[in-house]
């Protein structure tokens, strides 16, 4: 029987500290087993900070994180390819990993680009290229995959697609995934808890009671698409002009 209920991450009022500033401050989360877990906010408001926190790229400087599993996987809002290589996707797959041919195939085919195996990673298109970023990613069946703003430069049809694939993800794998998107469709839709971030946590919680609260309504109105609007709201701390936390 699949273990629904395992935690595999806790952070319990974590905050990172750069040039004095605070990028983040008083996060606190849980991620289990099968559950999908999204970070929504404005640009600059901690959510990689926050992600790559879960993936010890950050170190706290003040809270508490606690991890029950180490096999993570990661797939990163930007990555840095020299396009001008020749570079197939099966050579891609592993760069970084020694991969059985049949765990490369069996990850492109739920993807849905194992047509793709030795072909130029140069001739995708973007959404071919996502899908083959989230393959190598499951690839070694993570128990928590991490996916920040993976639907970026892919058409609407693209994007749909591809929110249904990470649907498909959690469900076969039994992943734990922290997705970090501007799409409130889908984090309304099938996302299992929400969090929204502005350098600490405004409001979380299951998408049915974080549309309703103040905050997230502060934050997003009356929006419907994917572009996110600062907001003001008081609290106990400031902003810099850059979106950190001054005090």
């Amino acid at each position: 029987m699949l273990n629904q209920n395992k935690l595999l991450v806790k952070l319990n009022n974590a905050g990172v500290k750069k040039n004095n500033k605070w990028l983040v401050k008083g996060v606190s989360l849980e991620i289990y087993k099968g559950q999908i877990v999204t970070l929504i906010g404005p640009n600059g408001s901690g959510k990689t900070t926050t992600a790559k926190i879960v993936l010890d790229i950050f170190k706290i400087d003040e809270g508490e994180v606690t991890k029950n599993t180490n096999k993570l996987a990661y797939v990163p809002q930007k990555i840095a390819i020299d396009w001008t290589l020749p570079l197939r996707v099966f050579d891609f797959m592993t760069l970084t990993c020694k991969l059985k041919i049949s765990e490369i195939e069996d990850a492109l085919s739920l993807t849905g680009v194992v047509g793709h195996l030795y072909n130029d990673i140069r001739n995708l298109s973007g959404g071919e290229f996502q899908r083959v970023l989230i393959a190598r990613a499951i690839a070694k069946k993570p128990e928590l995959l991490i996916l920040d703003e993976p639907v970026q430069g892919v058409d609407y049809s693209g994007e749909i697609a591809l929110y249904n694939l990470i649907k498909k993800i959690s469900k076969d794998f039994n992943c734990g995934i922290l997705l970090i998107s501007h799409d409130l469709h889908f984090v309304m839709s099938a996302t299992d808890h929400v969090i929204c971030l502005n350098g600490h946590i405004c409001c979380s919680g299951a998408p049915s009671v974080v549309s309703k609260n103040p905050a997230y309504l502060e934050l997003f109105g009356e929006r419907t698409s994917s572009t996110l609007s600062l907001y003001e709201h008081k609290h106990d701390h400031t902003h810099d002009s850059d979106g950190s936390i001054s005090k």
